[in-house]
Order: C-alpha cells, then structure tokens, then sequence
C-alpha cells in the first residue's frame, strides 16, 4: 500500500512509546537512551508528528510505563525488568503519581489524548486495554514513534502486525542505543514488519488531506 492509503486519516492512531520524562526526559535514569533520543529526532520530530496528527484529526495514544512503589503486579522476570525496579526501589524510575512517569510535556497529553498505561511487560499491548482502544477508535494504520527500538518499540510493532494492523514507522522519530544497533534493527527487522518513512513525509500526506 501507498504512505497516503496508509496513514488516512479516518483509519489511523498514532501510539508514542515510553515518551516519559523519566525514560527520555528531563528526570530520566537512562541517560545513554535519553541522549539517543535527543540525537535521532525523536524529542523534536516525535512532538510535531503529534501536532500534525491532531490538526489531521488523526488521535494520539501514549503508551506509557509506571510501577506502584511497592512494585505489586510487577514482576522482574528479566535483566531489564529487575534494573527498572532496582532503579524504583532507589527512589527514581517510573514510580505512579510521581513525575518521572508523566510524559515530557511536549508530547502532551493534549485533552483529546488518550494515555494507556502498564504495570509490568515491556510492550504495551501485552494484557493493556490498548487493542481494544485503537478498535474501537476504528484504527487500522498505527503510527509509532518513540523508544526504544531495542525493545519496545521492536515489540509494539510486532504485535500490532500479529493483531492485524498496519504499522508505519517515523525512522527520525524513533531511538535505541547505540544509536548505530537502532539503525541495524530498523533495516534488518522493523523493514520487514513495518512501513519505514519519515517526519516530513509523514505531514506532507496528512497535508494532502486536509487540502481535500
């Protein structure tokens, strides 16, 4: 399919990954990744794709980390499930109702935003409302931006794909660390499950339907 059947308007959600401020943000306890962030587009492209999608009409989701502070209904079943909850336990982290977990306000949320959290995983439509929300929304084309391409985003792409949706990825919008791995997954993996564009091409067709 072409990018202007893809990302129609009527049919398509865009989801941001993990856009926090305690991940990619100003509080983040990842500072390799929040550099990375910062260094391949996704602070300063990830909020004017969101932009442009409200203006298109286009909803925006945000799926998001948080853990209670007592870690109850997390599990550390891995290395990076246990670093996070190492990191909450020291006061950090994505802890609820602190401000790490809020997103960095330049992504929003915006009132029509609708934010789908998770207490433990590392994808976010592993046991989330966030299938049935993008369904009900009519969506069938996710746009999805954010971090990290090492996993979460690597994840929200592949089970969107084994849930029957279309996937479009913003590669100036999206991050992993190295910068250099990110790349490699992008052409190697995300290639393969994903439709690859970019910010400007992205607006430019939303563009063209708003001029309809």
């Amino acid at each position: 399919m072409e990018l202007t059947d893809l990302v129609n308007p009527e049919h398509t959600v865009v989801i941001t990954m993990e856009v926090q401020r305690g991940v990619i943000g100003d509080l983040s306890s990842f500072p390799e990744l929040q550099s990375a962030a910062e260094d391949a587009g996704v602070l300063s492209n990830g909020p004017t794709i969101c932009n442009a999608a409200r203006e298109a009409g286009v909803r925006v989701l945000h799926a998001t980390a948080t853990n209670r502070a007592d870690n109850a209904g997390s599990t550390a079943n891995c290395r990076m499930l246990a670093a996070s909850q190492k990191i909450n336990q020291l006061g950090a982290g994505l802890i609820e109702n602190t401000e790490g977990v809020e997103l960095v306000s330049s992504f929003g949320p915006e009132p029509a935003d609708i934010v789908v959290p998770r207490l433990h995983g590392l994808t976010p439509f592993t046991s989330t409302s966030l299938d049935q929300i993008v369904r009900n929304l009519d969506g069938r084309t996710i746009v999805a931006l954010g971090v990290s391409l090492n996993i979460g985003v690597l994840g929200l792409a592949m089970s969107a794909v084994d849930l029957g949706y279309q996937v479009v990825i913003p590669t100036d919008a999206v991050a992993g660390v190295p910068l250099e791995y990110g790349q490699s997954i992008l052409e190697g993996s995300l290639s393969l499950l994903a439709t690859l564009t970019t910010t400007e091409d992205l607006i430019q067709t939303w563009e063209t339907y708003q001029a309809k």
